[in-house]
């Protein structure tokens, strides 16, 4: 046999090894997986899709992953053969990264069979038939299982109970919002959510004893051809409690509540009646307010399942308490009342947490971080929560101009929230989720190695309140950051001489004034097809401030505080992202950023570290972080050797779009297009073409790429390979690269091919 032929014959081998049919007992076949067909032309094809998608999630058993037809999970399973304990290396390799192969003789066609035919004729295909066929090549087997449901079935009527109990006028009154239409398809899934759409809706008036098995729908087929009435009644077994709304009498809280093992323990020693409540705690732990704030029940309200589960998520978000348990019983009256017992259990009120974190930032740097927090979760018996911090960090460039640059990061910060809004105006708390009031006091200090250091000073007091789990708003009445560098090396300061750009990083900086924004999601979602994310803020510095001194850097009125010019803008930012589920492991993400700052009255330009910047590993990933415009501007011409790319700009654009799917187990793969750029609002000398004009288009960065994302749940580690398509600061009409792509060209790939490094995903 010729050498050259030895490669392919041992890859073939290798390829027949990790099929696993060689690990398979004598006589049996591996079962590779089954296809649904839907076929009946008195079905539509549109529901013979739904029909088949739905189906096919219904066989079982699934068969063994597969990766181009190479199982090499079942090679692993053979190979680590029968660990004698149910821990180690062995095991590990055998039941978690090994699988056992799924055998044919393990399959029941007859059972799945009638699973198929159930579930068509629980969506309306009545006359569905269903028959199996199965096939076997070598030592691989499968089934084929062909559906034929016939013409659907769908709703000619549907009636509710017209009688004059409380119970059937409550259940009447739910029809106008029915989920069951006329000339809809009949679904027995649609019924049972009707059932506990009319259950929610009853709970809201005060039927806290009912629950959707005490209704019945009943279906008659018989009234035309493929067509059904449906009727809605109440059982006739259903227990009066549950026929009858209640109201509240006694609210009873035990803020110290514990389980021990003779049942539960809580002293009874010390009883606070507070408005309409009765709290039960001999430590005084808590103030009575909070829960008077928390629960939203009063004395003889009509019982509700809304206040019954905002009063539960306002005391589980206080974050004081590892258990919230809630219970209801008749009260002992002669009319229909409920006591509600809360009981609560407190979590350690001091804690020390040693947090270890891997972190990487738009600037291409990857690092780690070590925390040390301190925490009470009840300061001044109000639940509010005091955290003390200490951080140290370390950061590197994996790839690029500032490999070497290291920077290292030690600091400080206490938080105080409380749960409650404070301020000297009566503030409407919005429902749902506790409003918080947050104070913050920070310190950091920041060595570039042989470059410089910055200290920073922060300190904030604002307001944080979710209308529900999607809308968040977060407003920081004031915000004040003092920023000063020292030990500014020689180095750094040869290299302004060439960039000017470079001094305004070094320069003293106070910013102070109340910032605002507001995110929307509803990514949580999960079996949505299109979610979406939003985040808009806005940031108006130094404004008041700026109006009482009528200040004027344009006049030459330059107002100082501590001997450092405040800074005055508005800076307003917008991040739109959205999210496409192509199938079950694939999605099509895209995000458009837009933002805009501009610098007024005590300031020319906006403070440095408040300025857009572009590029990086959660940006255009095939250009360096900063280094791109503003607009057509290349700073190659004013600083060659270019050690440190800080290009900032007051107007910001930029679009990514990346494709997302599992390749096996996971890792994950993905393609992706960024585009962008950033622009300056004013002329600049120093920097020709950096203004923003209607000709903006004409001076989009755009790259492309791909990328593996190592998916391990409570780590994402990512790796993207990217390269430009176009380049704004060459000349117009030379800017598209295409052309210029060689992959097997070294120059070229060492001065276009951009390898990124991060945790997490970009968006």
């Amino acid at each position: 046999m010729k050498s050259h032929y030895l490669p392919l014959v041992l890859c073939l081998f290798l390829l027949s090894a990790c099929s696993g049919t060689q690990f398979l007992p004598e006589g049996e076949l591996l079962y590779t997986g089954a296809k649904v067909m839907v076929k009946d032309t008195a079905t539509s094809k549109e529901d013979q899709k739904l029909l088949k998608n739905s189906l096919e999630d219904l066989v079982r058993p699934k068969p063994n992953a597969s990766f181009f037809g190479m199982r090499p999970r079942l090679y692993l399973y053979a190979f680590a053969g029968n660990p004698k304990k149910d821990k180690g290396f062995r095991y590990w390799l055998k039941n978690k990264a090994g699988q056992a192969p799924v055998l044919y003789s393990q399959v029941d066609p007859e059972y799945t069979k009638n699973v198929l035919q159930n579930y068509s004729e629980n969506s309306g295909f009545f006359t569905t038939r269903v028959t199996a066929d199965s096939t076997a090549k070598g030592k691989l087997a499968s089934i084929r299982y062909t559906v034929k449901p016939g013409k659907p079935y769908t709703i000619k009527s549907v009636k509710f109970p017209t009688e004059s109990s409380e119970i059937g006028r409550a259940v009447n009154a739910t029809m106008r919002r029915s989920l069951l239409k006329i000339n809809k398809p009949y679904s027995l899934e649609v019924i049972k959510e009707e059932r506990i759409r009319i259950d929610s809706r009853l709970k809201e008036k005060g039927f806290y004893y009912f629950n959707p098995d005490y209704i019945l729908v009943q279906v008659d087929s018989t009234v035309a051809k493929n067509q059904v009435d449906l009727i809605v009644k109440i059982k006739e077994a259903t227990p009066k409690l549950a026929l009858t709304p209640y109201k509240i009498n006694n609210i009873i809280v035990y803020p110290n509540f514990s389980i021990g093992p003779n049942g539960i323990k809580q002293s009874a020693d010390s009883i606070t009646k507070y408005n309409d409540l009765t709290i039960i705690d001999s430590e005084k732990l808590f103030k009575p307010r909070i829960f008077d704030r928390a629960l939203y029940f009063k004395k003889d309200d009509l019982y509700n399942r809304t206040n019954h589960n905002l009063s539960l998520n306002r005391l589980v978000n206080l974050g004081t308490f590892k258990f919230v348990k809630n219970q209801f019983t008749v009260s002992d009256t002669t009319a229909n009342y409920l006591d509600a017992y809360y009981y609560l259990t407190p979590l350690p009120r001091k804690s020390l947490q040693l947090e270890l974190l891997g972190k990487t930032n738009s600037a291409n740097y990857t690092g780690t971080e070590l925390n040390l927090n301190w925490s009470n979760r009840n300061t001044f018996r109000g639940a509010e929560l005091l955290t003390v911090s200490a951080f140290g960090g370390v950061e590197v460039q994996v790839s690029g101009q500032n490999n070497g640059f290291n920077v290292y990061r030690v600091g400080t910060e206490a938080n105080l929230i409380w749960p409650r809004l404070i301020s000297p105006f009566k503030l409407k708390e919005p429902t749902g989720f506790v409003p918080k009031t947050k104070a913050t006091l920070g310190y950091e200090f920041q060595n570039r190695t042989n470059l410089y250091s910055l200290q920073t000073f922060k300190g904030s007091f604002g307001y944080l309140w979710k209308e529900n789990e999607r809308k968040e708003h977060v407003l920081q009445i004031s915000e004040i950051t003092y920023a000063s560098p020292q030990n500014v090396t020689d180095l750094y300061l040869q290299q302004i001489a060439s960039n000017p750009t470079l001094e305004k990083v070094i320069e003293k900086q106070l910013i102070f004034g109340p910032t605002y924004s507001y995110t929307y999601t509803n990514t949580m979602q999960k079996r949505k097809k299109n979610t979406f994310y939003y985040k808009g803020s806005i940031d108006l510095a130094g404004n008041i401030a700026g109006l009482a001194t009528g200040a004027n850097i344009q006049k030459g009125n330059t107002i100082s505080i501590f001997n450092v010019p405040f800074s005055q803008f508005i800076k307003i930012e917008n991040d739109f992202r959205h999210y496409y589920k192509l199938g079950r492991e694939s999605q099509l993400a895209t995000r458009v950023i837009a933002g805009v700052g501009y610098a007024y009255g005590n300031s020319r330009e906006m403070p440095f570290i408040k300025q857009f910047f572009i590029g990086g590993t959660n940006s255009l990933r095939a250009f360096r972080a900063r280094s791109i415009g503003p607009g057509s501007f290349d700073s190659s011409t004013t600083n060659s050797n270019a050690f440190l790319p800080d290009q900032s700009g007051d107007i910001k654009l930029e679009f990514n779009t990346e494709y997302r799917a599992q390749i096996y187990g996971p890792v994950k793969g993905a393609l992706f297009v960024d585009a962008g750029n950033i622009w300056l609002l004013n002329e600049n000398s120093d920097k020709p073409g950096a203004k923003f004009t209607k000709n903006f288009m004409n001076e989009l960065a755009v790259g492309a790429g791909a990328g593996l994302r190592f998916d391990f749940s409570f780590l994402v580690l990512r790796t993207d390979f990217a390269f430009p398509l176009r380049k704004p600061n060459l000349p117009s009409g030379n800017r598209w690269v295409l052309d210029q792509i060689n992959f097997g060209n070294g120059t070229w790939r060492k001065e276009n091919l951009i390898f990124n490094l991060a945790i997490g995903y970009p968006f």
